[in-house]
């Protein structure tokens, strides 16, 4: 359901309405919606997080609150508790901080990623805009953030947050070239920016038994789709790219003097890019909200649900790197970007074209 297809049933039930406050409704009513899916994303991957990690390292992870069997406790309203305990924090902005960017910085970078979600398709007919540059929009608005990441390390007055900034800006900047270029070698298959486009692109088979999805399409995109979900882990800033934050050397990195609330959407703003990560690669590499077993379980209903299992399994993922790989140093890191995975998305995109032309 886009916008667009909210205001047609405002009209329905008020046909005298006049056409901008219901434009306006249709609008809040569709940021509440993602808003909320930003959330519950948080509190749920928050939790896997918690315990994946102390599963990985033969711990039991959090205990403390919620129902469960396990000695009575499952943990399972642990991040509740700690989202009520950062609301409840005092709020304390630094003395030398520059006071209109320290409070306005996590919010661009909480934008970057809300926005970009309004363009990715949940099913068959469930999207907030479906715009005919949907994959432009979101490459887009999804580095908007870096703009908040530098307010909040130069705002803070604070050397350990500014290293912090400068570091994500040089990070996410290198990464996005990657990425984009991977996106670009799906593009040359599906002949649309419309993110629906390129989901009904891959209906179908190919090699007599694979679903027609992007990753199975031919070796190109098969290796472009590992290209853009490294490249995605970095542009999240997770390890092991976590280096504008790096606890280790930086504190906390460009958030080190945040607190309470404004410290809170820093961390939603990182769970809301993996959604935004998660949710390109499923629909320009999975299938999007296709069925793998082609003509079977397909529908709005089940569109959700494929496209939610698929953007779990890529956060699942996302999830296990954090805890299996060790961080990378900054020129490492850098040298990942330009000298191993450009040449071969450029390589990529130039095969996938060949391919495309000669035997696709």
């Amino acid at each position: 359901m886009t916008i667009d297809n909210i205001i047609i049933w405002f009209q329905s039930w008020l046909p005298n309405a006049r056409i901008a406050p219901l434009y306006v409704a249709a609008v809040l009513i569709a940021a509440l919606a993602i808003f909320l899916v930003m959330a519950v994303n948080a509190l749920v991957a928050v939790y896997a997080e918690r315990k994946i990690s102390a599963f990985m390292q033969d711990r039991v992870g959090p205990m403390g609150q919620g129902p469960g069997l396990h000695a009575g406790k499952w943990g399972l309203l642990q991040t509740v508790a700690d989202t009520i305990k950062l609301i409840l924090k005092e709020d304390i902005i630094p003395k030398a901080a520059d006071k209109k960017l320290f409070i306005i910085a996590p919010f661009i970078v909480f934008l970057g990623a809300f926005i970009a979600l309004a363009a990715l398709p949940w099913g068959p007919t469930l999207i907030a805009a479906d715009m005919n540059i949907g994959l432009f929009y979101i490459l887009a608005v999804s580095s908007f953030g870096v703009i908040g990441i530098i307010f909040a390390a130069w705002s803070s007055d604070n050397k350990w947050s500014l290293f912090g900034g400068m570091r994500s800006a040089a990070q996410i900047i290198s990464y996005e070239i990657p990425a984009a270029l991977s996106l670009v070698a799906v593009l040359l298959l599906a002949g649309t920016l419309s993110m629906q486009g390129i989901v009904a692109n891959q209906s179908g088979t190919v090699w007599g038994f694979l679903p027609n999805w992007n990753i199975f399409n031919n070796p190109f995109t098969f290796l472009a789709f590992f290209i853009y979900f490294i490249a995605g882990v970095a542009e999240t800033n997770r390890t092991p790219f976590d280096i504008p934050e790096a606890e280790s050397e930086l504190v906390a990195g460009f958030h080190t003097e945040y607190s309470g609330m404004r410290w809170a959407f820093f961390f939603l703003s990182e769970y809301g890019n993996m959604l935004v990560v998660a949710g390109v690669a499923v629909v320009a590499f999975l299938g999007g909200w296709q069925s793998p077993i082609d003509g079977i379980m397909q529908g709005p209903l089940w569109g959700l649900i494929w496209f939610l299992l698929k953007m779990t399994v890529v956060i699942l993922i996302m999830i296990w790197w954090r805890w299996t790989f060790p961080r990378l140093r900054v020129d490492q890191l850098m040298n990942v970007a330009w000298k191993v995975l450009l040449p071969i998305a450029l390589f990529n995109l130039f095969g996938t074209a060949i391919w495309t032309l000669t035997i696709g």
